[in-house]
């Protein structure tokens, strides 16, 4: 029985976590959209299933015709993986700004408003389909001076599992994945200002990670595989922890 080619759609495509799945939905034989900012760092990959847009995902307009062109190219799409978000250096509440706090709830929330009502007609007509949100286990261990990104990715994980009781009848899954601390750029911008980013890396977020190491973006991009996959067909509105036990 021959496999069907599946079309999925990953923002913050750019990154070290979105890379990581681009890299195992193409390993599948899935057709991948890329979305971010810059894709400059897609470019190594050149693959003849992956496509790849520069977009802003808080620009709703570029979205929806992004998605549109998908959808004409392809007739289908099957998944979406919202993987954009930014991080906040720790700091006390008395010196974030609202523009900062603006920022995080704009990349980290706003943004999957704006894609996910985008998707839903295409998945609406098909009734099937899988989102997948990646947040943070910070959402239900949080660290001090992270009070704007642990609300950001409270809000995420509540929006999620809002659209998975939306969807149900449609047979479209939404489940969100809490990563631990990640090997990636990303996680020296969590550290204080001033801060030595090694040493902190070492002393406080390996240290958090029961298993003893930081979460690679392959353990992530494996979860959202599943998470994707008809293996996958009776789970949505869940949170599924990756992070080595930093949640218990």
């Amino acid at each position: 029985m021959a496999v069907v080619q599946q079309v999925m759609i990953v923002t913050g495509a750019g990154g070290g976590m979105g890379k990581a799945i681009l890299q195992h939905q193409l390993a599948q034989g899935n057709i991948v959209v890329g979305l971010d900012l810059s894709v400059a760092s897609l470019a190594e990959l050149a693959h003849e299933n992956l496509q790849t847009y520069e977009a802003n995902v808080l620009q709703e307009d570029r979205i929806q015709a992004v998605f549109k062109e998908v959808y004409d190219t392809y007739g289908r799409i099957d998944g979406l993986v919202n993987a954009l978000g930014i991080a906040q250096a720790a700091t006390p509440i008395e010196q974030v700004s609202m523009d900062e706090w603006n920022r995080l709830m704009d990349v980290n929330v706003k943004s999957l408003f704006i894609t996910t009502k985008a998707i839903v007609p295409y998945m609406k007509e098909r009734k099937k389909g899988s989102i997948v949100t990646i947040a943070s286990i910070s959402a239900v261990r949080p660290r001090p001076g992270l009070q704007a990104y642990i609300a950001s990715k409270g809000a995420a994980e509540s929006f999620t599992r809002g659209m998975a009781i939306e969807l149900a009848a449609y047979q479209i899954r939404v489940n969100t994945i809490h990563p631990g601390p990640a090997d990636t750029q990303m996680l020296s911008q969590f550290t204080a200002h001033g801060a030595d980013v090694e040493q902190t890396k070492q002393d406080v977020f390996v240290q958090s990670v029961p298993l003893g190491r930081l979460i690679d973006p392959n353990d992530i991009a494996g979860a959202v595989s599943y998470l994707l996959s008809d293996a996958a067909s009776m789970v949505t509105g869940t949170t599924l922890h990756v992070d080595g036990g930093r949640g218990l």
